[in-house]
């Protein structure tokens, strides 16, 4: 089923519009560096220069760049060994996050499997020592946790039917910390310490266990780096939203760190082991600090407004980051000004600022960013609802966001309940009623605007991406009225086939979020399931999806667009060889290029 528009209905924007629109999308961006612990000149970085997104070797000494990865749809996750000597870098199978660990010489190199005892799977994390790797993996029948030590035979320590992770290791390797959800939430996990020397499956030798019960999450960020150092950074909720504390797991002390900023912090060591790196989101922006734990003092780094996408303090003092905001384009710089990576090529063009509106809804006020294009009020208006849910729209540079506005219209950003950065009881709101929560937010957005004069009401498109897309479809059959055209990408259509084809971890996710399984509490499901609303269903829709998509697969997605065929609702699809997204950057090019004609044809700016 693909229903392709007719050539006479094919609306385009003026050739330097899309120009300009594209040219966000082609101009080579750069990730922030890693650098080896224990040889910091060696780095490695994502690059999407050639045109899809691959792993980069850097040499700070000698300037070489070196391409590491080559595969059709890209390569996303990598990392260093602490001594600087390999790449590491996970291979899937078209984009489906099913795969293994690889290995190649940061010199260059054959490629070759890293612990072929360990076989494919989806990854859950990994931590790489001096002479141990601890692996994480996750199947449908659950995750496992192994270690490998170097010239030795991998073991399996940890397994279990509920999601874990491996999370921390210590600087000698003799203490791993891994997160897990044995108490049946993996949105809270708890923390297991385990002696890596003899520590088995069937006996583990736990050092220390942490949990702060039900509906507060524990995160193990890093262990000091200095060596016999057993203080673990932690990350906390016990008072309603992210904050940090220092877990000595040695003798079983912790340290709170409380810190009097507005929103939600993490944070990374210094090198020196005595001072902390923090990041701090609050309100769609973010920033950089840093505290001395011995003093308690807290000095705040230079950084312009906007969003710091990651940042890491170097050996030498100097803090490195990425930053970006709506309107400049990403750059990788010091904290103190100079740029310490830069792609080869033009930068793209500069976009468009950001407005905030804080607006009353059913749940408390509801934080928004509004766009305005050029020309008077009301506008043909695109909602852009981000994915997540535990995620947040920002004052990030944003080409997508940028194109709707180039092509005329206003765009809308919701951080709707479930978004993060407003702490724990705004991001847990729809536990329960999953969906439904979240478009009360969105339609609370949608009447200030209209009664302010900015939105016009005849012409609102509603889109997003993964639950984005979710909330696409499901406010397209509950909010009829609202809508003139959606714009689904990569979405769950409908709840009860995604539970039974997506991966485990997600499964074990959505039973912490709905209150149960499927079995269990059907109903629920149904009730928030696009699928059940699909007859209500007025306005033309779009669907883009992944035909290797594990988190929104490809067959309850079809589902949905069988009873559109069934019901002769309007409807066009797009598909793309890929999973959830692409690292191709043509091929995001030709999915934006559709929804942007769809937009146009359907909902004139």
């Amino acid at each position: 089923m693909n229903a392709e528009p007719a050539a006479s209905e094919t609306a385009s924007l003026p050739p330097e519009v899309t120009a300009r629109w594209q040219a966000r999308f082609r101009a080579p961006r750069v990730s922030l560096p890693d650098w080896a612990l224990h040889a910091p000149q060696r780095s490695l970085y994502a690059s999407d220069v050639s045109g899809v997104v691959e792993q980069y070797a850097w040499d700070r000494t000698t300037e070489a760049h070196r391409q590491v990865t080559d595969r059709p749809n890209g390569t996303l996750i990598g990392t260093l060994s602490p001594d600087g000597e390999d790449v590491w870098w996970f291979a899937d199978t078209d984009g489906d996050e099913f795969g293994v660990w690889m290995v190649q010489p940061f010199a260059g190199g054959e490629d070759r499997v890293a612990v072929p005892e360990v076989g494919p799977a989806y990854p859950a994390g990994l931590e790489i020592g001096s002479s141990l790797v601890a692996i994480g993996r996750s199947t449908d029948d659950g995750s496992e946790l192994w270690l490998a030590p170097a010239g030795g035979t991998a073991r399996v320590v940890y397994r279990h039917a509920d999601p874990a992770s491996v999370d921390a290791l210590t600087l000698d390797d003799e203490l791993l910390v891994v997160s897990h959800s044995e108490h049946g939430d993996p949105r809270y996990p708890a923390l297991r310490v385990l002696r890596t020397a003899t520590t088995t499956e069937d006996a583990p030798d736990v050092v220390a266990e942490k949990w702060d019960g039900e509906g507060r999450g524990l995160h193990a960020l890093e262990f000091a780096p200095l060596p016999g150092d057993r203080r673990l950074l932690v990350g906390h909720e016990r008072r309603g939203r992210e904050e940090l504390l220092v877990w000595d797991v040695a003798d079983g002390t912790e340290t709170e760190i409380v810190l009097d900023l507005p929103g939600d912090v993490t944070a990374g060591w210094y090198p020196d082991g005595w001072a902390l790196l923090v990041g701090h989101d609050h309100a769609a922006r973010s920033e950089l600090y840093r505290y001395d734990l011995a003093t308690g003092t807290l000095e705040r780094l230079d950084t312009p407004t906007g969003v710091v996408r990651g940042a890491t303090a170097r050996p030498d003092g100097t803090v490195e980051l990425a930053w970006s905001s709506s309107e400049r384009p990403p750059v990788i710089r010091r904290a103190d000004g100079p740029v310490v990576l830069a792609a080869p090529g033009e930068e793209p063009p500069a976009a468009h600022p950001v407005e905030d509106r804080w607006v009353p809804g059913p749940g408390g006020d509801v934080h928004a960013l509004v766009v305005r294009p050029a020309g008077p009020a009301p506008y043909a208006t695109a909602f852009l609802v981000h994915g997540g849910p535990e995620a947040a729209d920002d004052d990030s540079y944003r080409a997508r966001r940028a194109a709707y506005v180039d092509a005329g219209y206003a765009v809308v950003h919701v951080n709707y309940r479930g978004s993060t950065g407003y702490g724990s009881a705004w991001r847990d709101a729809l536990t329960g009623r999953p969906g439904l929560t979240e478009l009360e937010d969105v339609a609370a957005v949608y009447d200030a605007l209209v009664a302010e004069g900015f939105l016009d009401p005849g012409r609102a498109v509603l889109t997003g991406g993964s639950w984005g897309g979710f909330l696409t479809l499901l406010g397209l059959g509950t909010q009829p009225e609202r809508w003139a055209a959606g714009i689904a990408e990569v979405p769950v259509a409908d709840y009860l086939a995604a539970y039974e084809d997506e991966m485990e971890g997600l499964r074990a996710y959505d039973r912490a979020l709905f209150g149960g399984s499927p079995e269990e509490v059907r109903d629920v499901y149904v009730r928030s399931s696009p699928i059940t609303y699909v007859e209500a269903v007025a306005a033309p829709v779009l669907v883009v999806a992944g035909a290797n998509d594990p988190r929104c697969p490809i067959r309850q997605i079809d589902n949905y667009l069988g009873r559109l065929q069934e019901l002769g609702k309007p409807h066009e699809v797009y598909r793309f060889d890929a999973g959830h997204g692409s690292l191709v950057i043509e091929e995001t090019i030709r999915q934006v290029e559709t929804a942007l004609s769809f937009a146009l044809r359907h909902v004139r700016p």
